[in-house]
C-alpha cells in the first residue's frame, strides 16, 4: 500500500511541475510539509510562482481552495467568518470566512495587521474557528499555504517568532534558471498551463496518507537524535531563541514524510539532515554577536549537525 501511495505522490509531483518549472526540489519539499500534517511558509519576492504552486498542488490533489489577499484592511472575520441575523428565522446564522477549505493561501501575510494575523494564528494551531460561541471544525485535509515578501518591501511588517513558529517549514521558491525562464515565456498563458493539470488524488487519500505517515516508526535512538539537536541550538553562543519544542516535533513529522516518500516505514538520521534546515531556520533567533558577525542561521544548523553524533539505526 505505501508503495501505491508513494506512486500516486510522485504522480502529483509531475502534475504540478507542469505549471512550476524548474523547481523539483522545492515541489518535493512543500509537498513533504503536506504529508506531514504542516503549514507552509513561502518567503519570496513576487511573481516567482507561489500563488501557482498553490493552486497547481489543490487542483492535483483536489483540494478545496480560497485564496486571500492579505492587505492593512483585511478584517479577522473576513477569515474566519461572522454570525448573521436571519429575520425570517429569528435565528443568527454563521456565514463562513475564507479559512473554511482545505488548502487557504493567505497572500503576502506580513501586509496585514496583528490582529487578523492572530486570527489565522488561532485557526493553524486549533485547526477550528469560534464565532460568538460557535465552534468549527476544519475540513481534513486542512493545510494554510502563506506568502510573504521580504522585509522591506513597501508596506511589509515581520512576523512574530509566536506565528513563525507555527508554520512547519519556511521555504523560498527562488529565481527559474535560464532554460525554465525560457519554458515560461513559451507558455505563459497560466490559465492554460493550469488546465493541464490533471487531479491524481482525492482529499480524502491524501487524509489517509497523511495518517499512514504519522505510523512510520522514529526508534528511541532517532527520537534522542532529534532532541540533542534541539537542546544545542537553545545552548548556542549565537543563539538568543533556540528551538522550541514544537520546532523539534516538526523535525521528526517531516523526517517521517521524508522516510514515506522514500519507501521506508522508519526513520533515519539522513531523513532528520534532508529536512531540518527547512524546520527550523525560520525558529532561531540569532543574538547581536551573530548579526554582528554575520552568522547565519543555516550556518549555525550545519555546524549543530556536526557536532551532534549521528545514532546507529539497528
Amino acid at each position: 500500500m505505501m508503495e501505491e501511495y508513494v506512486a500516486k505522490i510522485n504522480e502529483t509531483m509531475a502534475e504540478i511541475q507542469k505549471v512550476v518549472a524548474g523547481k523539483e526540489a522545492v515541489i518535493k519539499r512543500v509537498i513533504t510539509a503536506i504529508l506531514a500534517g504542516g503549514n507552509i511558509l513561502l518567503d519570496d519576492i513576487s511573481g516567482v510562482g507561489k500563488t501557482t504552486l498553490a493552486l497547481a498542488i489543490a487542483k492535483s490533489m483536489s483540494l478545496d481552495y480560497n485564496r486571500l489577499q492579505f492587505t492593512p484592511d483585511v478584517l479577522p472575520t473576513d477569515i474566519t467568518g461572522f454570525s448573521m441575523y436571519n429575520a425570517a428565522t429569528g435565528q443568527f446564522e454563521y456565514k463562513e470566512g475564507a479559512i473554511v477549505c482545505n488548502l487557504f493561501l493567505a497572500d503576502e501575510i506580513n501586509r496585514t495587521s496583528s490582529k487578523t494575523q492572530s486570527a489565522l494564528l488561532e485557526v493553524m494551531e486549533e485547526n477550528k474557528v469560534s464565532v460568538d460561541g460557535n465552534t468549527i471544525e476544519m475540513k481534513k485535509p486542512f493545510v494554510v499555504i502563506a506568502t510573504q515578501n521580504p522585509i522591506g518591501s513597501i508596506g511589509t511588517q515581520k512576523l512574530p517568532e509566536s506565528q513563525l513558529d507555527r508554520f512547519m517549514v519556511c521555504l523560498s521558491i527562488g529565481y527559474p534558471n535560464l532554460k525554465s525562464e525560457v519554458d515560461i515565456l513559451k507558455g505563459h498563458n497560466r490559465e492554460k498551463q493550469l488546465d493541464s493539470v490533471n487531479a491524481v488524488i482525492t482529499a480524502e487519500e491524501l487524509y489517509t496518507i497523511q495518517n499512514a505517515v504519522k505510523e512510520v516508526y522514529a526508534s528511541d535512538e532517532i527520537c534522542e537524535y532529534v532532541a540533542n539537536i534541539v537542546s544545542a541550538s537553545r545552548q548556542n553562543n549565537n543563539v538568543e531563541l533556540g528551538i522550541s519544542p514544537r520546532g523539534g516535533l516538526a523535525i521528526l513529522a517531516m523526517a517521517k514524510a521524508s522516510a514515506f516518500l522514500s519507501n521506508r516505514n522508519y526513520v533515519i538520521p539522513n531523513d532528520i539532515k534532508a529536512v531540518i534546515r527547512d524546520v527550523v531556520s525560520h525558529r532561531i533567533v540569532l543574538n547581536q554577536r551573530a548579526r554582528i558577525s554575520k552568522v547565519s542561521a543555516d550556518q549555525i544548523i550545519a555546524d549543530i549537525i556536526k557536532e551532534i553524533p549521528v545514532p546507529l539505526i539497528k
